[in-house]
């Protein structure tokens, strides 16, 4: 039995049309992706010349706007339900404090009764964010 001699094949792979597919799935991704722009709350914060500035990792934030909307980092949140709401946040490990963000414009009674609910939900200490001057 006579082997016969092998052939060498010269195969080459092209690449345009699979560069060409990968091209156009980055296109249309561009495209068509949406990018979601976070919502800003518009709130004007008091001034105090002996403000400092304090690491966010341990607070709770609450904000109070001008027309009388609470959250409870940037999630809404109605005034009945505040307590148990913070109550659940301080949980949360390494959080102990809270910090009240609120409008010049905002109602003081409610900022009254939102140091009333950190402490009825076992904050350590209440602190309210203002800017310098």
């Amino acid at each position: 039995m006579a082997s016969e001699p092998r052939r060498h094949s010269n195969v080459v792979l092209n690449l345009t049309p699979l560069i060409d597919i990968v091209f156009l799935l980055l296109v249309f991704f561009m495209l068509t992706a949406h990018f979601i722009e976070e919502e800003r709350i518009d709130i004007q914060l008091p001034k105090a010349s002996s403000s400092e500035p304090l690491e966010d990792s341990k607070y709770v934030t609450v904000t109070l706007t001008p027309d009388g909307q609470l959250l409870v980092d940037e999630s809404v949140t109605e005034l009945t339900d505040l307590t148990e709401v913070l109550r659940g946040a301080l949980h949360s490990p390494g959080k102990s404090f809270v910090r009240l963000k609120g409008d010049q414009q905002a109602d003081f009674g409610k900022a009254v009764q939102v140091i009333d609910a950190a402490r009825l939900a076992g904050a350590e200490a209440l602190d309210i964010q203002t800017e310098k001057p």
